[in-house]
């Protein structure tokens, strides 16, 4: 609807002017009406009518000053004139201010309404044109945007003064937002950041909201925008989470580093960008992310190494079975600290977070054959992992399965450290253990905890071990039909001249002969 204001000094005929025609089904609703100049003035540019009917003739200023005086004031709207005087002078002047229409009373109602739908005519041409002018300025500021944060013009990407103003993309300081739903959880609520902002968005002064890639963006512009933004970021940090069900408990945030120059809003997208991929890694409730949390790229690992993975592998065996649950947990914090800052995708660091369990898990079967530990199904952790959204959630159950090992294989008449040394010992004689080795794994120096194990065991580490190897590799030559070579490597001994020296020493007898003397012929 176009809105009209009816001026004249009789109310008579301003009463006859809102009911002569049916204003509504003309396109027009009347927004108003004036007895005397002075208040046509003020209401024409209080309520911006699309068109005004007014006498020439009225109190306090004239309806041809009122037109002058409105022009002068920036109103673009339309004037019908209604005069009692046909005199050409009052027409010509009427014309020189862009009046519409000059009619003389008594009004003719067809005159009238003719005039009438000529200007809703043209009123029309040009909303449609206004339309067309502002899809084809939103289409190109599209493009520059999404130039902009790309980076596809390059470092000479300019715009002129003019452009600048016109896009309403001048300012001295940029930076980058995009948002997404916290949750993840689909059919949850998400309210737009943008809606949230626009209360202070100063008709387009302070930022600009589109998509690029199926996120949401706000390009926020100058220092007062930015200084709002750190505001707001300070009430949603970690230590202070919005309140459940609030707008901003549906939202995450994403920001980069602030920019000077529209060449170097890219850069700041790019952050942005990069650590909404990088969402993964957040600590549980996070809400935001911004350019300050991304990783030195000087300090990154460029890939997942598979070293590292054998290493805390090793680690974590060695902890969990001295149920070492500080070392456990440590090693878990350093794991955390090093997928951090690898230069991967999710996916595989996923994946490496399943080996690593998977790995464990064999480990840890192979050496309690004998015990029957409640693992989860291959299947069921690999579809575990792929569908969490965050490491911390896997490394808390990581972290809980860890805790179901020890407490399957622990010896409850375990009451020192000592114990569970032995206990170690009892099932990884067979691998090439050493003082030096397992010491850390039970938090001690090597040198120390050898005093302490020679003190209250009766011989050293190395000798007890050895003792431990051939005992086991008794009960072989009697239970199996295996080679002495293949029951060495079994014990641990990998040189089985070496073995059958400690055999001896420790038996008395060769194998071949204590397997004859407990009548086990050899093959």
């Amino acid at each position: 609807m176009y809105k009209v204001l009816i001026v004249d000094d009789e109310t008579l005929i301003r009463d006859g002017l809102k009911c002569i025609m049916d204003w509504e089904e003309m396109g027009f609703t009347v927004c108003g009406e004036a007895g005397n100049g002075e208040d046509a003035l003020s209401l024409i540019i209080k309520t911006a009518p699309h068109l005004v009917l007014m006498d020439i003739r009225m109190p306090k200023l004239q309806g041809l000053d009122v037109v002058r005086l409105s022009r002068e004031q920036g109103f673009q709207g339309k004037f019908i004139i209604i005069s009692g005087y046909s005199d050409f002078k009052y027409a010509q002047e009427a014309i020189r201010y862009g009046v519409e229409s000059y009619l003389t009373k008594p009004i003719d109602e067809d005159e009238l309404s003719e005039a009438v739908q000529k200007i809703k005519e043209d009123l029309d041409a040009k909303s449609l044109a206004s339309d067309h002018i502002e899809l084809y300025r939103q289409k190109a500021k599209d493009v520059i945007l999404h130039e902009l944060v790309l980076g596809t013009k390059g470092d000479d990407y300019s715009l002129s003064q003019q452009d600048m103003e016109e896009l309403e993309l001048e300012s001295d300081i940029y930076q980058i937002v995009i948002y997404e739903n916290f949750n993840r959880t689909p059919g949850s609520v998400i309210y737009s950041f943008a809606d949230l902002l626009k209360v202070t968005n100063r008709e387009n002064h302070t930022f600009h909201h589109f998509e690029e890639d199926q996120k949401d963006v706000i390009l926020l512009k100058g220092t007062y925008a930015l200084n709002r933004f750190l505001d707001f970021l300070s009430h949603y940090n970690s230590d202070n989470p919005p309140q459940k069900d609030s707008p901003m408990d549906s939202l995450f945030l994403a920001y980069g580093r602030p920019v000077n120059t529209l060449s170097e809003v890219h850069l700041s997208y790019k952050d942005a960008a990069a650590l909404m991929r990088r969402r993964f890694f957040c600590i549980q409730g996070q809400h935001t992310l911004g350019y300050e949390d991304l990783p030195d790229i000087n300090a990154v690992t460029y890939d997942l190494q598979k070293e590292k993975l054998q290493e805390y592998t090793d680690y974590l065996v060695g902890y969990l079975q001295t149920f070492n649950r500080k070392n456990v947990a440590e090693t878990l914090s350093r794991l955390e600290d090093y997928l951090y800052n690898v230069d991967s995708n999710i996916s595989e660091v996923k994946l490496f977070l399943t080996d690593l369990y998977l790995r464990i898990k064999e480990k840890i079967s192979l050496i309690y054959n004998n015990i029957s530990i409640p693992f989860a199904t291959n299947s069921s952790v690999i579809d575990f992992i792929e569908k969490k959204h965050y490491m911390y959630e896997i490394i808390q159950f990581l972290s809980e399965q860890f805790e179901m090992i020890m407490n399957a294989t622990g010896n409850p008449s375990r009451n020192s450290v000592l114990d569970d040394i032995l206990y170690y010992i009892d099932h990884n004689y067979q691998n090439n253990i050493k003082l030096e080795t397992i010491a850390p794994l039970f938090g001690y120096n090597s040198a120390y905890l050898g005093k302490i194990f020679n003190k209250t065991v009766g011989e050293n580490f190395n000798s007890y071990v050895d003792h431990m190897r051939i005992e086991h590799s008794k009960e072989l030559l009697i239970q199996s039909t295996g080679k002495v070579y293949e029951i060495a490597e079994k014990v641990g001994y990998r040189n089985v001249d070496y073995f059958h020296k400690k055999f001896r020493k420790y038996v008395g007898e060769s194998p071949a002969e204590f397997r004859k003397k407990n009548g086990i012929a050899e093959e």
